[in-house]
């Protein structure tokens, strides 16, 4: 039987690594990108962060974009000394850095921020989000205390908030924080090649298994029956996007390695 694909649709940066990883586990994995990322220029309001970054108690990064993007500004000239800065109070002034997964965590951990200094779901939690995220911090004193909510914005729109993002400012703001939000990056939809675009024809319907990481990645994907698609969500919110698109089969899996290699492997047609 000839082996069925792994279409994995992340942003390019990470689905390499996840193809990389799919692969050395003896899937075969391909990458067809459906979101585009692309770091915005330092703004005003992000020097005026640098500016202000002992003013915080937190910062949370949406996803390792985020993380990248943010930190990114240490080459602006005008920002370096600042961004060792922000680095130096992380590590030694109690700042803190929160992720709703362990890909931000790693992301942050790459940067130089300490893993003594991140707060996160546990590696064995049920779900990584930020739902998650508020049951790891929703104790501390969060009283007039700012948090800057680093996050992305699409093309042409207002930032990305999504639902657990906005539900995560509206449990800080009720604990008596002060959230504050940073656009860094842009998302999105790609312009696909001829190859991407037959992979996106062939892939509809000869058994391969769609993973999708992201709701607006399967709002990305071009008009067509999926009624014969098969595919692998990492969370509820973007395993009901799926099935709202259309997609013949669904399956929801928790986004680590382990437990999507095994969620494929339970799809074998």
């Amino acid at each position: 039987m000839k082996p069925f694909r792994v279409i994995v649709t992340r942003p390019a940066r990470d689905a390499e690594a996840w193809v990389t990883a799919l692969t050395e586990r003896g899937l075969q994995a391909e990458a067809l990108p459906l979101i585009d990322i692309e770091v915005l220029p330092v703004s005003a309001a992000l020097q005026q962060v640098w500016r202000d970054i002992d003013g915080y108690a937190a910062l949370m990064f949406v996803s390792g974009n985020a993380v990248n993007a943010f930190f990114s500004s240490n080459h602006a000239l005008a920002l370096e000394e600042r961004a060792s800065t922000a680095i130096d109070l992380i590590a030694h002034q109690g700042l803190r850095c929160m992720a709703p997964g362990p890909g931000t965590v790693a992301a942050l951990l790459a940067a130089g921020v300490p893993a003594a200094h991140i707060d996160a779901p546990a590696p064995e939690a049920g779900q990584f989000d930020s739902e998650a995220l508020w049951a790891v911090v929703a104790d501390r004193d969060w009283r007039s205390q700012r948090v800057l909510i680093v996050r992305g914005q699409s093309a042409g729109a207002e930032p990305v908030g999504g639902a657990g993002r906005d539900w995560l400012a509206q449990q800080l703001e009720a604990a008596g924080a002060l959230p504050e939000f940073i656009a860094v990056y842009r998302r999105s939809a790609p312009q696909f090649t001829t190859q991407q675009r037959q992979t996106l024809t062939e892939s509809a319907s000869d058994g391969s298994v769609w993973l999708f990481s992201s709701s607006e990645a399967v709002g990305h994907l071009p008009p067509g029956d999926w009624s014969q698609g098969r595919a692998l969500a990492t969370h509820p919110r973007i395993a009901e996007a799926a099935r709202a698109a259309g997609w013949g089969v669904v399956v929801e899996s928790r986004p680590t390695l382990a437990d999507i290699v095994a969620s494929i492997e339970s799809m074998q047609p």
